[in-house]
């Protein structure tokens, strides 16, 4: 299936996502104000991309969109196929193209193509689709331009995993044979997008409910180890919920309970070898439950910042200790640099300063 979108002519200005060289490490943060915002009404977002000048968002509604510096929304569009209206968890950019991932039955994912002339994307493709009573989607990443891979819930045994090989165009869905064992009722959280970390070729991808474990893959995807976890986990709504690598060693993952966002027993763990261990960190301190965890830039892997929709919180000491900065409720953020951010909730997607 294919559907043209034109695009409108707005102008974009965005800062650039790529990482910039180490620095010494910056004071502690202590505030963090909104200097763009745009309300969306009637739609969830949990997925954004930041992509060279443009930051994109998949949405519940088959809602997706832009946001520009100026926090106007642009090239807002709505997928409905046949009867279906998909809500969209997962979004992803390989560095040519740009792809959204539907989070339930049927899961349904678009390539979008690059258009060069006009810098924007115009042209999307149905990849891939499936069905099925438990197929359920959560996130998605790219190791390059032809890589990539998806994560779904637990279905006969093993975690439902997609990859790519081809840019995009086909998708195949890993045997269980090939994937470590996991308990029935494990799940990955579609709560932010963050369930996928890479770091060069390796991969960590993290669970929840029944068991919350990471698997770990060193050569993009063609074989796996699990790996337990001391976090809260066993309940349905227990585990991690987002993971985050600032380099091949060091490692932050958050969660919890959503449904008891106050309780913060074991719900912070943090790697510093790569995922072969992982220890438990400010255990009954703030913050309780949070969907989305990311390493600041140029932080020497001491800067952390969580959200929620309990408000976002920060760390200068690699996860021991947080203040909390603000009440305003986010689902996902991604930083641009080490003072600009993106975030995104119910109805918002707002442009963050962090001081």
């Amino acid at each position: 299936m294919k559907q043209i979108l034109f695009l409108s002519t707005l102008s974009i200005f965005f800062f650039s996502c790529k990482k910039e060289e180490k620095k010494p490490l910056k004071k502690f943060i202590s505030e963090v104000s909104i200097l763009q915002e745009a309300k969306i009404d009637s739609v969830s977002i949990r997925a954004i991309e930041v992509i060279d000048n443009g930051v994109y968002y998949a949405a519940s509604n088959g809602s997706f969109g832009t946001l520009s510096e100026e926090g106007k929304v642009g090239i807002i569009g709505k997928y409905v196929k046949d009867s279906i209206v998909p809500s969209f968890r997962s979004i992803a950019y390989s560095g040519k193209n740009l792809f959204m991932l539907s989070v339930s039955n049927p899961a349904l994912l678009y390539r979008f193509t690059k258009n060069d002339k006009i810098n924007s994307f115009y042209e999307s493709d149905l990849v891939y689709e499936e069905y099925g009573e438990k197929v359920f989607y959560d996130s998605m990443k790219f190791w390059n331009e032809k890589e990539g891979i998806a994560i779904g819930d637990e279905i006969n045994g093993c975690m439902s995993v997609i990859i790519t090989r081809d840019g995009g165009a086909t998708w195949k869905k890993l045997s269980c044979d090939v994937l470590p064992a996991m308990k029935e009722g494990t799940g990955a959280f579609a709560a932010s997008n963050t369930n996928i970390a890479i770091v060069d070729d390796k991969t960590w991808m993290i669970t929840g409910g029944k068991e919350s474990v990471v698997l770990y893959s060193p050569d993009r995807g063609e074989t796996w180890s699990k790996i337990n976890t001391p976090i809260i986990q066993g309940g349905a709504t227990q585990g991690m919920y987002s993971v985050d690598f600032y380099d091949d060693k060091n490692g932050f993952a958050i969660g919890g309970a959503y449904d008891k966002p106050n309780d913060s027993l074991a719900n912070k763990v943090r790697t510093q070898d790569g995922g072969k261990t992982w220890k438990v960190v400010a255990s009954e301190k703030t913050p309780g439950y949070r969907s989305c965890v990311q390493y600041i830039p140029n932080s020497s892997a001491q800067e952390l910042v969580a959200v929620g929709f309990k408000g976002i919180t920060y760390s200068n000491d690699a996860g021991e200790n947080w203040k909390q900065l603000s009440n305003e409720p986010f689902y996902t953020i991604r930083f641009v640099n080490d003072s600009i951010a993106f975030a995104a909730g119910k109805g918002r997607i707002s442009k963050l300063l962090f001081k």
